[in-house]
């Protein structure tokens, strides 16, 4: 898993409401005109969760890869594990980002913003907030992939706090014009809830 992504710095507020076995993260902010805001996503949504994904993963991927990125099986199948935060620009959905826990670890990816909503801040907010909703829960550390092609993320990520820890290979039943695979990337969630740079160009994992 791992996704397009814009990400523009932009002022925010976060608060964290339990719900049993899990943190619903909702934030609200008032950008040139526009209420934004963040709330965990249900199965009803799969749908739109599915044609956003794709949509992003186009442009961003497209030099190397030609299929979609992700079916409505698989995100069905993925609520059964973890669970997405949804970014929406006035109650319309325009960004998400899947998280599971796995034990003192969670996982991120699927990170994806609307292209026609691209440059709102919605990828830099929904990283913060999946960091910040996995590390209430307990989670020491956030592991993500990033497609080795996407050379111009790796800064980005560093500077996030996020280093290398390994590579694995792509699927081997999906078809791409390049030889690629996936660098695994890990990030301490403890101490670590300070602001981060950000970055204007598209992004993947």
């Amino acid at each position: 898993m791992f996704s397009a992504i814009v990400l523009v710095h932009l002022e925010q507020k976060l608060a964290i409401l339990p719900l049993p076995g899990l943190t619903a993260i909702r934030m609200a902010e008032t950008n040139q005109g526009m209420t934004n805001s963040i709330r965990m996503a249900s199965p009803q949504d799969a749908e739109k969760i599915t044609a956003l994904i794709n949509n992003a993963f186009r442009p961003a991927e497209g030099f190397f890869l030609d299929a979609d990125r992700i079916d409505l099986k698989s995100v069905t199948e993925f609520f059964l594990k973890g669970k997405f935060l949804l970014g929406e620009s006035d109650a319309v959905v325009a960004a998400c980002v899947y998280v599971e826990v796995r034990s003192e670890r969670a996982y991120l990816g699927l990170l994806a913003v609307d292209p026609a909503r691209q440059h709102c801040g919605f990828g830099s907010l929904l990283m913060d907030a999946a960091e910040e909703n996995c590390r209430g829960l307990g989670c020491r550390f956030m592991d993500i992939q990033v497609v080795n092609l996407r050379e111009d993320l790796f800064g980005f990520y560093r500077s996030r706090g996020y280093v290398e820890t390994g590579t694995h290979p792509f699927p081997t039943d999906v078809k791409t014009k390049l030889p690629c695979h996936f660098v695994e990337m890990t990030k301490s969630l403890i101490g670590s809830s300070e602001s981060h740079p950000t970055t204007n160009s598209s992004s993947s994992l």
